[in-house]
């Protein structure tokens, strides 16, 4: 059985956003623990597809993220997910409101964790304030485009305004390294994203040469 995201928890989320092959390679040497979840991230499921998540599914017991960023037919695609062995899936905010309602109760309603994914959103809270209710996750994204932008920060700042209102946990994603991890803890999220990156890319997280089992305890060990 796999449990909820508890709030007093920090988590971190292992991106993967290549082929097949690299979570072949990877996943099985990533010690598993109730506080890394794994995701299925979005160029990954261009490529692999739902087949992609049953690969993860079968050599991961724990949550499986589905980074869908729904912005339309929500309860299709969350069934779609749902089915392939996902236990959480993501809705870009600035869909339209009855695509995030549709997509936060089919989540809900299939014991699945809603994310919606706040990149480009001005005014996350604005977005928070229209739904019928509030989703389990709010995630805080600088883009994997943004990423190259000098000075482009994950805006923390809207952290103490959804809290104010909203009782969800807060993921940070977007460039972040240990150093980032720390840094978005400190700032109140709960869950950290960090994604394998092959040498050579410009992005930001965890190299697929580097020894990617010891730097997810590191992480965790930093983020605690």
């Amino acid at each position: 059985m796999i449990g909820k995201l508890e709030h007093k928890t920090r988590y971190l989320q292992i991106a993967f956003n290549y082929e097949a092959r690299m979570v072949r390679q990877i996943l099985p040497s990533i010690v598993h623990s109730s506080r890394i979840l794994i995701e299925a991230g979005t160029p990954y499921l261009k490529r692999e597809g739902m087949n992609g998540i049953r690969m993860i599914r079968r050599l991961w017991p724990g949550h499986v993220v589905a980074d869908i960023k729904t912005v339309d037919g929500a309860l299709g695609e969350v069934d779609m997910v749902h089915a392939a062995g996902a236990t959480a899936a993501t809705v870009l905010g600035n869909s339209p409101a009855e695509t995030l309602d549709l997509f936060i109760e089919r989540c809900s309603r299939l014991g699945m964790t809603s994310m919606i994914d706040m990149l480009g959103v001005k005014d996350p809270l604005k977005v928070m304030m229209r739904l019928s209710k509030p989703p389990d996750v709010m995630v805080l994204h600088k883009g994997r485009d943004e990423e190259t932008t000098r000075g482009k920060l994950i805006q923390f700042r809207h952290v103490s305004r959804v809290r104010s209102k909203f009782d969800v946990l807060i993921s940070a994603a977007g460039g972040v390294g240990i150093k980032e991890a720390r840094s978005a803890i400190f700032n109140g999220a709960n869950i950290v994203v960090a994604n394998l990156v092959q040498p050579g890319d410009p992005w930001k997280g965890i190299s697929t040469a580097s020894n990617v089992a010891a730097i997810a305890q590191e992480f965790l060990e930093t983020i605690e």
